[in-house]
């Protein structure tokens, strides 16, 4: 069954929304637009409903087809007709092993269309990541609904989209001197992150000390402060607490 939505159809700026089911995903398109079609990916019901609808009524210029999941997207014909997907992540963090790898396979396998990532935070770090794993543009729900399509219009057209906030952010961080080499700097001081990082490795008190240069009973008295400022009972807790509070660091030290 088609549901129509007509608006004013004699006008110039007329929109004519027609919806209809594509597996559990809706289909919104304007008459006489261009057959390739933008493809929203969202898990969220009525987020996806309404973010469709405000793309067509803003004149995206392309038609809408959301999916409540990539693998949903994937068996839908029409995808190979995509000019870009946009992945709201909502919530989640890109630094999360499990989104950031979603977005790596989706980037991969939906290479040379664009893929954007719409997610609830404007942070730096979830921004770098996602442009890491090759996604064209990061727009956070802070912004203005103009300034988004503008974002991904500009992603059609073959650029890349970051919110200038986050970046003046990181600016203004850098000017008032904090070490943004240091995720741990606000918690831990420079001797203590190294035998964090160490403890993380699951490393032993006397190679820690060995390769730090300090006397195994140092390492212990490190040890012990970090537990306290972390409030942890033992070093598994401590790793644990670090994973939930740290997980940017947590890439970084998996990597060194």
């Amino acid at each position: 069954m088609v549901a129509t939505i007509q608006l004013d159809t004699k006008s110039p700026g007329a929109l004519e929304f027609v919806s209809r089911k594509a597996g559990n995903g809706i289909h919104l398109h304007r008459h006489g637009l261009a057959e390739s079609c933008l493809a929203l990916v969202d898990e969220r019901v009525l987020d996806r409903q309404c973010l469709a609808q405000c793309l067509t009524a803003y004149g995206i210029g392309k038609e809408i087809l959301s999916f409540g999941s990539i693998e949903e997207w994937r068996h839908q014909e029409i995808a190979l007709s995509t000019s870009a997907i946009l992945l709201n992540v909502g919530s989640r963090k890109v630094t999360d092993a499990r989104t950031g790898s979603e977005i790596a396979d989706l980037v991969n396998e939906a290479h040379p269309v664009p893929v954007v990532i719409l997610a609830d935070t404007d942070d730096l770090e979830q921004i770098l990541k996602a442009l890491n794993y090759g996604a064209k543009a990061y727009i956070p729900s802070s912004i203005r609904f103009e300034i988004c399509v503008e974002a991904v219009n500009l992603v059609l057209a073959g650029g890349t989209f970051v919110p200038a906030s986050s970046v003046l952010a990181q600016h203004k961080a850098i000017d008032t001197g904090v070490d943004m080499t240091r995720p741990m700097a606000s918690v831990f001081t420079e001797r203590q992150e190294e035998v964090v990082q160490a403890l993380r490795r699951g490393k032993a008190n006397k190679i820690i000390a060995h390769e730090l240069n300090l006397r195994e009973s140092t390492v212990k008295v490190h040890i012990r402060n970090i537990m306290k400022k972390l409030k942890a009972t033992n070093r598994t807790e401590v790793v644990y607490k670090l994973n939930e509070m740290f997980p940017g660091a947590q890439m970084l030290s998996r990597s060194s």
